[in-house]
């Protein structure tokens, strides 16, 4: 099958020199559409807004990040020729290009976790893990393997040693649970409200007194502790001693850090455990040579 007449629009893409000879060594007659005239180009459009649209919602579907656009539209558009059946050919444009229809059993869903075999890549002990937890991003152009996304390398690979795990679980993918992580600021500031109520529990009538103090025979002299402070878990006394080893005024300059005595000697104390690790050696400064400041 060979291309007689090609027809596009005037994008730099095809409107060139390189696009132009390649076209006259082909024998191919190379047509554009009127300037600013969408409709007379309504296949490609339309084409290119379907790729836009399935893109799009694999992206979505299980969060994956949007500077993976490329691999999405590249994967769209594989799977497209493969599985859309043109409306008067009845077949597929594989099987129109290839003369045999498309084997689709490895074909996986975009975006889902797998697993990527370490065959080699790297030296590993004797219990290292021989797979590396990955994002699945499509199929090799060039050879006959899938592209992955390494989450532990934050390298995309080529390989044919994949496990798919396309179980969709809503209850194990936080991304997609209804259920927000409020931040620690509201988790304090639950707590200290917790803990105002047990220090100030609110006034109670007499008679209630009299009928708790009257129940089972107890006593108050047998009751360990302060009673007006409540009860007391033991997480709370973490977040209390959390809290309170958490500075609410951060100096803003190195003036405002010296004025502050517990600040210097924490800092001496530090210089101090340098010179006990002998962590570097002091020499004369060199004035031909550029001091480089740290922060």
């Amino acid at each position: 099958m060979k291309i007689k007449i090609i027809r596009n629009d005037h994008g730099r893409e095809f409107q060139n020199e390189s696009f132009e000879n390649f076209c006259d060594e082909n024998g191919i007659l190379h047509n554009f559409s009127a300037l600013r005239t969408l409709q007379q180009n309504g296949v490609v459009e339309r084409k290119n807004r379907s790729l836009d649209e399935l893109a799009r919602t694999m992206l979505n579907e299980y969060n994956v990040p949007k500077y993976f656009w490329a691999d999405a539209v590249s994967t769209a558009c594989y799977v497209l020729n493969r599985m859309l059946i043109r409306p008067i050919l009845k077949i597929t444009p594989y099987e129109l290009f290839k003369g045999r229809k498309p084997n689709v059993a490895h074909l996986k869903i975009f975006g889902c976790t797998c697993f990527v075999l370490n065959n080699g890549k790297e030296n590993l002990g004797r219990f290292d893990s021989k797979g590396d937890e990955a994002i699945f991003l499509g199929y090799s152009l060039t050879s006959k393997a899938y592209r992955v996304f390494n989450r532990r390398t934050l390298n995309v690979e080529e390989s044919m040693h994949v496990v798919f795990d396309e179980v969709v679980d809503l209850e194990e993918n936080p991304l997609k649970s209804n259920k927000q992580i409020t931040g620690d600021e509201e988790y304090i500031q639950e707590a200290l409200d917790e803990m105002y109520l047990n220090e100030n529990p609110p006034p109670q009538s007499e008679d209630h007194e009299k009928c708790s103090k009257s129940q089972r025979g107890l006593s108050l002299d047998n009751i360990i502790g302060d009673i007006s402070k409540g009860v007391i878990t033991r997480n709370m006394n973490n977040l209390c001693m959390n809290v309170a080893f958490v500075s609410q005024i951060e100096p803003k300059n190195v003036q405002e850090a010296l004025q502050d005595d517990q600040r210097c000697i924490a800092m001496q104390e530090e210089l101090n455990q340098f010179e006990r690790n002998e962590v570097w050696e002091l020499i004369p400064r060199n004035e031909s040579l550029q001091v480089i400041g740290t922060r």
